[in-house]
């Protein structure tokens, strides 16, 4: 079965399982019941997933986009790295030093911890691929941004942001431009 088959079935199943939770849900928080219920089916599809230490204002965007993209769309989206504190991060960052063999490699997929939108709690890695392109499509009504050309599961909670973001080649052009003094 290929990716793209077994990726929509998970949707169809998820979707009916968060339409089976529904009047459950509607019990439990009546004022957002499709909330609860996609929250629910998700966790099944995505267990693993980790939306603690999120910036309060990313985590509702977040929540507020995938209950959006499941029930208007069919569409998943799974969070598989948000926020992340400095010691992972600069875990992380060593990582793909080691395996780059330098930091200015290493920079083009991971930053430094006071660098990084994850360890600020406002950046999203999400999966699968598709839900990325939904939320790339949508995101902008939630201040949800894919802020890097290279990663196509990257996406920022950018409050102050009305329209999409310049897109930059890799994170080191974002830290230069986040350096520039305002003019």
């Amino acid at each position: 079965m290929g990716r793209h088959v077994r990726d929509r079935m998970f949707a169809v199943i998820t979707l009916a399982l968060a339409v089976v939770l529904l009047p459950v849900a509607f019990v439990t928080r009546p004022g957002r019941a499709r909330e609860r219920a996609c929250q629910w089916a998700l966790r099944f599809r995505f267990p693993k997933e980790n939306l603690g230490g999120l910036d309060a204002g990313a985590g509702a965007a977040f929540v507020a986009a995938r209950t959006d993209a499941l029930w208007r769309h069919g569409q998943l989206i799974g969070l598989t790295s948000g926020y992340r504190d400095p010691r992972k991060q600069q875990q992380v960052f060593d990582d793909e030093v080691r395996r780059t063999g330098s930091e200015a490699q290493a920079r083009l997929l991971v930053l430094p911890p006071e660098e990084s939108s994850h360890v600020q709690g406002v950046a999203l890695d999400v999966r699968p691929r598709e839900g990325a392109l939904w939320l790339e499509k949508h995101g902008v009504r939630y201040r949800l941004y894919r802020t890097y050309a290279n990663e196509w599961w990257h996406f920022e909670y950018l409050p102050e942001h009305e329209s999409a973001p310049e897109m930059w080649a890799n994170p080191s052009v974002k830290a230069a431009q986040n350096a520039r003094p305002e003019h």
